[in-house]
């Protein structure tokens, strides 16, 4: 919940103007509703593309304060973040609002960023594993392959969020690694090796690199980051990394 329409369109702005045109890599926005048509409009003519930060699994309806799938292709958004921990945790959203969330974003073409991650109490319990097993079935529950495919999936431990906290490099690997693994046994190997798995925690310019060569994370979803030209920093640490 920050950034008015215009402090939106300049960030971008600034984004495109530092990044240029040609990236090896995806950079994907997600401002708040109401600045995602001023974002469009102004990134069309850049690689950059735009996601939206929630979504209601309902096509219309008295759903009052909800924002549908449909509206939000209409507009143009490519990517919907689904159940970050914000969403879960101060919301209330469980694992079966997830799954419908994943359908029908899927169902209107867009890409899901699927969040899961461990609250610090579950990681002291050891119980990291059990809590992102699960969170993955439920909410890919009744998904095929091909559908499974076109999902982003994004660790983020809760007790690294805002916190200043990072999980090491290591202790982030781990974590993709298993994620991987489980999706090799729920689906395929094939599967496991063409989902994108990005890294969210307070990922910050200094602690970019060490994650981000680890095999198996591919990117970060950036949150406190995202909101200064320490965003342009991590893209200019992946350009680096991908020369």
């Amino acid at each position: 919940m920050n950034k008015t329409n215009i402090q939106a369109a300049e960030f971008v702005s600034k984004i495109i103007g530092s990044m240029g045109q040609e990236n090896k890599f995806e950079i994907i926005v997600c401002p708040p509703f109401t600045a995602i048509e001023k974002v469009i409009d102004i990134v069309r003519s850049s690689t950059i593309k735009v996601g939206a930060q929630n979504v209601f699994y309902e096509d219309k309806g008295a759903f009052t304060g909800e924002i549908s799938a449909e509206m939000l292709k209409s507009l143009g958004v490519n990517y919907v973040i689904i159940g970050h921990s914000e969403r879960r945790h101060i919301f209330g959203e469980c694992d079966e609002t997830i799954n419908k969330k994943i359908k029908k974003v899927l169902s209107f073409d867009m890409t899901p960023i699927l969040c899961v991650g461990e609250k610090l109490e579950e990681r002291e319990k050891d119980l990291t594993f059990n809590v992102i097993e699960r969170q993955i079935k439920e909410a890919l529950y009744g998904l095929t392959e091909e559908e499974v495919k076109k999902i982003v999936i994004a660790y983020e431990p809760v007790w690294a969020i805002g916190t200043g906290k990072v999980a090491t490099p290591n202790q982030a690997q781990e974590v993709h690694k298993f994620i991987r693994d489980l999706l090799k046994e729920i689906y395929s190997n094939q599967l496991s090796e063409c989902v994108t798995i990005l890294y969210g925690g307070s990922i910050k310019a200094n602690n970019y690199l060490g994650l981000f060569t680890k095999p198996d994370i591919d990117g970060g979803l950036v949150g406190g980051a995202s909101l200064t030209e320490e965003f342009i920093e991590l893209a200019k640490i992946m350009s680096e990394v991908l020369l």
